[in-house]
């Protein structure tokens, strides 16, 4: 596997451009850390624009990639392949005409750019792709799960089990009937 390709964009000089000013950029099988303990299972790739705002820069991508995980009904380990959109404003830290601080306290949401007027792409990248993480992915649409009885997966080859063993404790409920109307008495 080859070095991870940098993420760290230098913005400075389209700071001092007007606004409406675009800088584009590929992004070829570029590895960066996860938070979550999530991890990448395929490289990154996409395009990145970058274009100048009246206030800091427009962060608009399109990329693709995908993620370890595992089956909410049966656990098998899975590669989610994933497409994200990235379109965020991003703002200075420094002032580019001054050098002074920025004061970020009106807007602390706000992604920023370095000290050094470099745009972080990988900080921007890993919490998109960590909202995008599925909440319960799946195998494949119709996975069938796991055995109640054995706690194998279920499908073809699955052996069939006779009658499912009860509780010693729930034997009671096994003689409980609901009348017609829905309602026990």
């Amino acid at each position: 596997m080859s070095a991870p390709a940098p993420l760290t964009y230098p913005l400075s000089g389209l700071l001092a451009e007007p606004a409406g000013t675009e800088r584009r950029y590929e992004i070829s099988g570029a590895t960066i850390a996860l938070p979550d303990d999530l991890r990448l299972t395929e490289p990154i790739d996409g395009h990145l624009r970058v274009t100048r705002t009246n206030r800091g820069v427009l962060v608009d991508a399109d990329l693709t990639t995908a993620i370890a995980g595992s089956c909410s009904r049966c656990l098998r380990d899975i590669e989610i392949p994933m497409r994200i959109r990235i379109r965020e404003e991003v703002l200075p830290s420094v002032d580019i005409a001054t050098g002074k601080p920025v004061h970020a306290d009106d807007e602390p949401e706000i992604a920023r750019l370095t000290d050094h007027h470099e745009l972080d792409f990988a900080v921007l990248a890993g919490e998109a792709i960590s909202l995008n993480e599925p909440i319960a992915p799946l195998c494949e649409p119709d996975c069938p799960g796991l055995c109640i009885t054995c706690g194998e997966r279920l499908g073809p080859g699955h052996p069939v089990h006779d009658e499912d063993p009860v509780d010693p404790r729930m034997e009671a409920l096994r003689a409980f009937r609901v009348d017609g109307e829905g309602e026990s008495e």
